[in-house]
């Protein structure tokens, strides 16, 4: 029994939904999930389905012909299939900061987040003994002003060799280049605090907590070439109070992002999210 799993989006019209359903009956299939959403102010349709099929890798593949030919010209429709069993394979880039790896870490080797990690990127040494003790390759690739472009030619090597699907920078303390940016295209994730743009810089908690803020927030989204602007997948905040230090602040903050980079990947590891113009649909 092969799982997969498609993800649509196309000018709304009548139908859409029975159109889809029918043609996987047709093809012997059998739906057992649906979700959809239209968006009325953009006349946009976007739908997440399940569906089984009892067949073999080939005939998925003339699924995917007959489809396009059948149903998605028809409806100028922009849709993706994907094997819901396969593991896909994720990339993390890291600095020096080590809660969001630690939290990573831990849900994968509890068997919570259902991927493949074939190696670990850093532009410093410091956590190399963490993904050690995960029995996880470590890479160290310095980045510095003068090699950044040499440096980013070995990552993107590195990523080609290990056949990456998807990259999630876990505290990595660099910007990557748009030229980097533009070979995984909605699949490199980042996590960052919420207090942008209003407390920029190295110490935005300190900044935040002079001005007496009342809640803390932590935001993941996909990269692009506009800085901290690409497509929000999750958030969260919590509120913080006269009672609380810049210490508490760090560590509620920390807590945050945990949090929410673990909810961002998993929606993009069970193919929950799609990106339309700059922002996303995520499906429950």
């Amino acid at each position: 029994m092969k799982k997969i799993t498609l993800l649509i989006n196309c000018p709304d019209k009548k139908g859409i939904i029975a159109t889809v359903t029918n043609f996987i009956v047709n093809k012997k299939g059998n739906t057992v999930y649906i979700e959809q959403h239209i968006d009325r102010e953009l006349g946009e349709f976007f739908m997440r389905l399940e569906c089984e099929f009892d067949e073999d890798e080939e005939k998925l593949a003339l699924f995917k012909d007959s489809f396009n030919k059948v149903v998605a010209d028809n409806y100028n429709m922009h849709w993706e299939m994907y094997n819901s069993e396969k593991k896909p394979k994720m990339a993390l880039f890291v600095s020096k900061y080590d809660h969001c790896l630690y939290d990573i870490l831990g849900r994968y080797a509890s068997g919570e987040l259902k991927v493949k990690i074939p190696v670990i990127i850093s532009n410093h040494v410091d956590l190399k003994p963490i993904a050690h003790s995960f029995n996880i390759p470590f890479k160290h690739i310095p980045v510095t002003k003068e090699n950044k472009a040499q440096a980013e030619i070995e990552q993107l090597a590195l990523l080609k060799e290990h056949k990456i699907d998807f990259i999630v920078l876990a505290r990595y303390m660099q910007i990557l280049s748009p030229n980097f940016v533009d070979q995984f295209p909605n699949a490199i994730i980042n996590i960052h605090h919420s207090f942008l743009p209003a407390f920029p810089g190295a110490k935005p908690y300190h900044s935040a907590y002079k001005r007496g803020v009342k809640i803390i927030g932590a935001t993941s989204h996909y990269v692009t070439s506009d800085l901290d602007e690409g497509p929000i997948i999750e958030q969260e905040i919590v509120r913080v109070s006269h009672i609380h230090n810049v210490q508490d602040f760090i560590l509620k903050g920390r807590d945050l992002e945990k949090i929410v980079l673990s909810r961002a990947i998993k929606h993009h590891i069970e193919r929950k999210v799609l990106v339309y113009s700059n922002k996303t649909v995520i499906f429950s």
